[in-house]
């Protein structure tokens, strides 16, 4: 085998967001060590999410599926939308095991400098959607607290004023600058008791 070969396998992995050079390199020697069915496994795994994986018709959360299972899930509260930027912020919201409500997902945050304005995030979708589901009643923003998320939530905030709805912003315990996906439960849980109207 030729050197080349790994290094361009370590290049590779080091693109994958917090991946570093040294985790790069386990990351391909462990590929060096898997059985070849446990490498055509991953590659199947991989191409499967690429081709089958899609965002639900209703909140653009991912699913295999035309609409997610928390979209089809009747138990949940249809009177309370959770407003957040990615698929992601919705598992760690999930895994708090604190909110109940729907969500939906904006695939995105405004950010001036990155050329992401409000016709490159699912504003106008949400807008159509909020219009067409009068149960709702409470809009929850929980972009992240960097700058992005609080444009972004200060942009909805002036948006959805004229809906009537109650609007909130998670806030408490959340450090500025901060991911939700990487925020632990406890302070993300704290977060959304702790939410403020806006």
């Amino acid at each position: 085998m030729k050197v080349e070969l790994l290094n361009q396998l370590v290049e590779e992995f080091s693109k994958f967001p917090g991946v570093g050079r040294k985790t790069a390199e386990r990351f391909a020697f462990h590929i060096l060590n898997l059985e070849s069915s446990k490498i055509q496994g991953l590659i199947n795994s991989i191409q499967e999410v690429r081709d089958k994986i899609k965002h639900c018709k209703i909140c653009n959360n991912l699913t295999e599926y035309e609409i997610c299972n928390i979209c089809q899930d009747s138990h949940r509260d249809n009177t309370i939308i959770c407003i957040i930027e990615e698929p992601k912020d919705l598992i760690a919201i999930e895994k708090t095991g604190c909110y109940r409500g729907r969500y939906f997902v904006l695939l995105g945050a405004l950010s001036p400098l990155d050329g992401i304005g409000i016709k490159d995030i699912k504003v106008k979708e949400l807008l159509i959607h909020l219009k067409s589901h009068p149960e709702i009643k409470e809009l929850i923003i929980a972009t992240d607290a960097d700058a992005e998320g609080a444009a972004t939530a200060h942009y909805l905030a002036d948006v959805l004023k004229p809906l009537e709805m109650k609007v909130t912003r998670i806030g408490l315990g959340l450090p500025v600058g901060a991911d939700l996906e990487f925020i632990d439960r406890n302070t993300l849980e704290e977060a959304l008791k702790g939410r403020r109207e806006i």
